[in-house]
């Protein structure tokens, strides 16, 4: 019997659930992602393969890239749940796991999520986040989103073309073709499916073979990242709301700049301010130092979103809401003291609370202050106002 991938046999990790019985990989490839054996002896295959024998010393991705210090674990969350293992590969056809990959059609992460199927499937994206950038979540979706896909088609090279084309667009192909049959979907032809995905399944296929022939350098590649040792691994760890990432590295004596790679789904430097706890991702051996070191920051109470106007400065929006220009310039990554009319700050506000506070008839600049125990003068400067008055449904800052 043919042995598996030393790296494979080594972790028994992925191909975990491969039948020793059968002939050879391309076997479990095929009973695995439901396509009959005469896929891979097709004269489109075969062609192909002999086109990707020019990739034999082609390296797909840099091994000191951070991202891949994530593989291990990914390999892991895709051995945990009931799907092929050859969708691995998917992630790299889809991105070379890069986590910060974009498509022309605006598709992020490893997994290549659009928003709205991104946040159907539990991913938060806003000013603050990505979580298509996070290995983890991402990786966590992109199975729920397959799984669903499987129960829909009933086949899962058909989940996996789901993935790449849309549902609605296997539904139509399938329909017109008259058959579900994966040879007549990818016929070349009669173009039943988009060029990108009458490739994909090909290109998933491919890139699992590679990486299980030892001529080719995928299969050293990852044999070094999933046996190089605990130094690279990675693990969450639980954090304040609206903390600085900077700060987590200071006490745990790690650079700014390789703590930002490990949390690529963080957008600004700092976690979530809406939420009490929030998990970054940590070298595992900084576990210990996190534990003794860390204690929440308070750096500040609450946040406030900040558009810049016409003859604004760092000094005088910090002014106008008592905190420090060095601040607005960590919250917001900010490598000098230029800004541009439109550009939007988060500014980390020393109070505790803010509120948006609409207008109501007969209220007036100081009867809104007192309510709210601020100076008066404050309250204009928050809100640009040069005068005291007041449109009924006007909506005003409070911070206190």
């Amino acid at each position: 019997m043919r042995i598996l991938l030393v790296l494979l046999v080594l972790c028994h990790l992925l191909f975990a659930s491969f039948e020793r019985q059968s002939d050879s990989i391309e076997h479990h490839i095929a009973k695995s992602l439901d396509i009959p054996m005469r896929f891979l002896h097709s004269e489109r295959f075969l062609a192909l393969k002999k086109h990707y024998a020019k990739y034999k010393k082609h390296h797909f991705f840099d091994v000191k890239r951070v991202e891949t210090y994530f593989i291990p674990d990914l390999v892991k969350i895709i051995n945990a749940y009931n799907i092929p293992d050859v969708f691995l590969f998917m992630a790299l056809a889809e991105s070379n796991f890069a986590t910060h990959a974009r498509s022309i059609k605006h598709a992020v992460g490893i997994w290549q999520f659009m928003p709205a199927t991104a946040k159907k499937f539990g991913l938060r994206i806003d000013e603050f986040v990505d979580e298509r950038k996070d290995p983890y979540k991402s990786t966590n979706a992109a199975i729920k989103y397959l799984k669903h896909l499987h129960a829909m088609f009933g086949k899962w090279y058909l989940a996996a073309l789901a993935y790449n084309a849309g549902e609605g667009t296997v539904q139509r192909a399938i329909k017109k073709a008259g058959t579900d049959d994966v040879m007549v979907l990818l016929d070349e032809n009669r173009k039943y499916l988009p060029k990108e995905s009458r490739r994909y399944l090909y290109k998933i296929v491919m890139l699992a073979l590679m990486a299980n022939d030892k001529s080719y350098t995928l299969n050293s590649d990852l044999a070094y990242i999933l046996t190089r040792g605990e130094e690279y691994e990675i693990m969450p760890v639980k954090v304040k709301g609206a903390e600085l990432l900077m700060y987590v590295g200071e006490k745990i004596k790690l650079r700014e700049r390789y703590l930002k790679n490990l949390n690529p789904h963080l957008k600004r430097g700092f976690t979530p301010p809406d939420v009490k706890r929030y998990a970054i991702y940590i070298p595992k051996l900084k576990y210990q130092e996190f534990k003794k070191h860390y204690k929440p920051s308070n750096i500040a109470k609450g946040f406030l979103a900040y558009k810049v106007k016409k003859g604004d400065s760092l000094y005088k929006i910090a002014r106008k809401f008592g905190i420090k220009v060095s601040l607005i310039k960590k919250f917001n990554s900010l490598h000098s003291n230029i800004l541009h009319i439109g550009d939007r700050l988060i500014l980390p506000i020393p109070k505790r609370y803010k509120k948006i506070y609409r207008v109501k008839k007969g209220d007036t600049i100081l009867k809104i202050a007192r309510k709210f125990g601020v100076d008066a003068k404050k309250l204009k400067l928050w809100n640009d106002k040069k005068d005291n008055f007041l449109k009924v449904g006007e909506k005003l800052v409070v911070l206190y």
